[in-house]
């Protein structure tokens, strides 16, 4: 039988190198995933790609045995390993693979536990080291798709192997390993960007009649993008204009670093000041900038006030009610999103205070007074860190499908990930937005930052804002890099006189190529058709019977992309 992936067309990569064309096969990338415990495995993808007897419908052949594993078949004739005695994390089947430097690695596997549930990780012996390349909660009567992926410094061989926390048997099936070259991986950029963020716009020119304007010159000028892409910003931006122009000429979209939190607005017990988160949202209006609510609560109990954290559970409540009554009223219609209750996944500061069911309830408040707005989860660590446990992609997806199943059908939920990354590992970025989008829900890319220097944080974060641009659950991108004459948090886009870092040209680069131009001649029917992407736009018209041009704007979008203009 012939496998999916073989069967679909490859397409041409196209690169242009010293004069000549090199013509690059590629496998189109699966960002097919399963977030569902499923009776049957799916198959695997890319029929397996470098691993051998990926099914296991040959037994163990091309397996080794860390400890006492066996070969197993369903009643439903479906064939698995399973590994026994687990007397170690690490003892299951493993598989020597020869990985190539610098090349891109999807891998997924399914698991199934004999009992109860079970954290299992998949991790790679390197010649540079261990790498984890993947996790996954399983449990038992059913099977869970482990997605994930990795890159290596240094060509050599590898082993593949499968570890879990628990003594008791693991069920493992459906292997997959699949490289793509850097070359490859940028065609699934190109690709996915010209599916989702482009679309044909037609523009129909008309005389001062209304009749159809042939053979007229039509430009299309960028002015402001439509996916949206932003920088978070602190106060230090109401009393300078040279930050306020910086950053308004570039940016759509905005968080305000800590003036919204609690801690900014009641430092003090009933003492409500709102006057600088006020004057933000003001500026933000003004300029035609999109502003995400952060936070109405933070999680972590080391963000609480001291007056909040010797209040009774009582006491607490009324705070809590109190808060949400003064702050989601007050910016209702004029935030787009709410981090509710930040960093839930890794702390539980309310939950403990006021029960296990704290976080749902404080959205279910948020969403009654503002049923538009769209919560969020907001954390960090799940595209960033393997090795935080806490994080992992399908402990982020057991809380928001709690919070979702206590709330309306109408309610509309987010997925806010937070983005703070050092060394980025881009297949397991990519494979953990697979499975979010499994939610229909909007992914956000909401603080993204790099730690290093100025050489390696630019060469990263482009690394990291392409894949999550070119990502079609991704619908936004905030970076958190907030200027201050003190410097940044952790990546400063310019220096005090806002001439921009290395990081910043390369900011100002990926603005120049998400934006979109054309220019052609309006055919028999005064139309032109051209590729754009979403957003606004200037459209200049000239024509032979006029010695001026006329002048138009107007926004391209999927709703919104036939216009018509006059030229008089």
């Amino acid at each position: 039988m012939t496998a999916p992936w073989e069967k679909a067309v490859l397409f041409l990569l196209v690169a242009i190198l010293g004069g000549q064309a090199i013509v690059v096969n590629s496998v189109p990338y699966d960002y097919s995933a399963s977030t569902e415990c499923l009776a049957q495995p799916l198959k695997p993808q890319y029929g397996g790609g470098i691993i051998v007897n990926p099914q296991f419908d040959k037994d163990l052949d091309g397996w080794v045995s860390f400890g006492k594993d066996i070969h197993r078949v369903s009643k439903s004739g479906n064939k698995y390993a399973v590994a026994l005695d687990k007397s170690k994390p690490h003892h299951s089947i493993s598989q020597k693979v020869k990985l190539d430097k610098d090349k891109m690695y999807t891998l997924s596997a399914w698991f199934q536990a004999d009992k109860g549930t079970a954290d299992v990780r998949a991790a790679v012996k390197t010649p540079d080291g261990f790498v984890v390349a993947g996790s996954i909660g399983v449990n038992a009567s059913c099977w869970s798709m482990l997605k994930g992926g990795l890159t290596v410094k240094t060509a050599g061989e590898a082993e593949i192997f499968f570890e879990s926390n628990t003594t008791s048997e693991i069920w493992i099936d459906n292997v997959s390993l699949q490289d793509f070259t850097k070359e490859e991986w940028r065609s699934h950029h190109n690709d996915t960007v010209h599916k989702e963020r482009k679309l044909t716009a037609k523009i129909k020119v008309s005389d001062k009649k209304g009749k159809p304007l042939a053979g007229a010159n039509v430009t299309v000028t960028p002015l402001r993008m439509g996916f949206p892409f932003g920088n978070a910003i602190s106060q230090h931006i109401l009393k300078n204009p040279a930050y306020q122009k910086w950053f308004a000429s570039r940016f759509t979209h905005t968080t305000f670093e800590n003036e919204m939190k609690w801690y900014s607005t009641e430092y003090t017990e009933g003492h409500e000041d709102y006057t600088v988160a006020d004057d933000m949202l003001e500026f933000a209006n003004k300029s035609g900038v999109h502003v995400r609510g952060h936070n109405v609560f933070w999680n972590d109990q080391s963000a609480q006030m001291k007056w909040v954290e010797k209040l009774t559970k009582e006491e607490l409540q009324k705070a809590v009610t109190k808060r949400i009554k003064s702050v989601v009223p007050r910016y209702k219609g004029r935030v787009i999103h709410w981090d509710v209750n930040n960093e839930n996944v890794h702390f539980n500061f309310y939950e403990t205070k006021l029960g296990p069911d704290a976080s749902t309830k404080i959205y279910q408040a948020v969403h009654e007074i503002d049923p538009n707005v769209i919560l969020f989860m907001n954390d960090f660590n799940t595209l960033e860190q393997l090795g935080d446990t806490n994080a992992a992609p399908h402990k982020y997806l057991r809380k928001f499908r709690e919070i979702r199943a206590g709330l309306p059908k109408n309610a509309k939920m987010g997925i806010g990930l937070e983005s703070h990354f050092e060394v980025p590992n881009i297949p397991y970025m990519r494979a953990v937005l697979d499975q979010f989008a499994t939610t229909g829900a909007p992914i956000w890319l909401t603080e993204v930052d790099v730690a290093g220097t100025d050489a390696t944080q630019a060469d990263y974060l482009e690394q990291i804002l392409r894949e999550g641009y070119s990502h079609p659950a991704v619908k936004g991108i905030v970076m958190w890099a907030s200027w201050s004459p003190k410097g940044c948090y952790r990546m400063c886009l310019t220096d005090n006189d806002f001439k921009n870092h290395p990081v910043g040209d390369l900011v100002d680069s990926l603005i120049k190529e998400w934006k979109t131009h054309a220019e052609g001649t309006t055919a028999a029917d005064g139309s032109i058709q051209a590729t754009l992407s979403s957003g606004d736009y200037e459209v200049k018209v000239n024509h032979p019977s006029s010695d001026a041009p006329t002048v138009h704007q107007i926004k391209v979008d999927p709703k919104s992309n036939e216009h018509e203009v006059t030229h008089h």
